[in-house]
């Protein structure tokens, strides 16, 4: 399963990316607005540190205007994937950009209903909202379960790109049910290294080693 990071604060980007697990990032103008510089210059400067793909969201409602917002986008780097809402203009807009050559993340997935429509209009991924599911009592894991069998079902390349991820245990689930990739806040993708058991053991290793006397260098 592939990772993505779910910011626009550069800083958590470039130290996630010195890693090597970073295989992409995602933005919204939520995280825009919190990073406090202006939308183009942020995108241009997260594309300079990661090879994978950029999820930069239009702000237009209607097909005509997605697209030319998409296309100016897109110009910024060659691995901007343009973010659009799954609603009809916006897959009018994503069969166009699609055709295009661009690549296009279509974010605001709730339904298996919509992900069938997004993979159709050719969607380069699919951000179906887990986290947001969960909030109104419906298990968002069940909405990964059902897309992996419709796009498995009909040889779909559409990417399921798991979103609004809280906790180590959403990585899970998605991991187990066959998310492609997984967009995620830094400090859950920092926090899924951890575990108790590896710090006691660790510690105990440094302990030992420190009676030993000696050094490596």
């Amino acid at each position: 399963m592939k990772f993505f990071v779910d910011t626009a604060d550069t800083g958590e980007i470039r130290d996630l990316a010195a890693t090597g697990l970073l295989d992409g990032v995602t933005t919204n103008p939520s995280l825009i607005l919190k990073s406090g510089r202006p939308m183009k210059d942020v995108i241009a400067e997260i594309c300079d540190i990661v090879e994978g793909p950029v999820s930069a969201e239009v702000t237009a409602t209607d097909a005509d205007a997605m697209i030319a917002e998409g296309r100016a986008l897109a110009e910024i780097a060659d691995n901007i994937a343009v973010k659009l809402p799954l609603t009809l203009d916006g897959l009018k807009a994503c069969r166009t950009l699609t055709d295009a050559g661009h690549m296009v993340n279509v974010t605001l997935c709730f339904s298996s209903n919509q992900a069938l429509l997004a993979a159709k209009a050719g969607a380069t991924f699919i951000s179906p909202f887990i986290g947001r599911l969960d909030d109104i009592n419906i298990d968002g894991m069940d909405l990964i379960r059902e897309m992996r069998i419709i796009y498995d079902n009909y040889g779909f390349e559409t990417e399921i790109l798991a979103a609004s991820i809280r906790t180590a245990n959403h990585v899970r689930e998605c991991a187990l049910v066959g998310a492609d990739v997984a967009t995620v806040p830094p400090a859950v993708l920092k926090g899924l290294v951890k575990h108790p058991l590896t710090d006691k053991g660790l510690e105990q290793f440094l302990a030992d080693w420190a009676k030993t006397g000696q050094s490596i260098l």
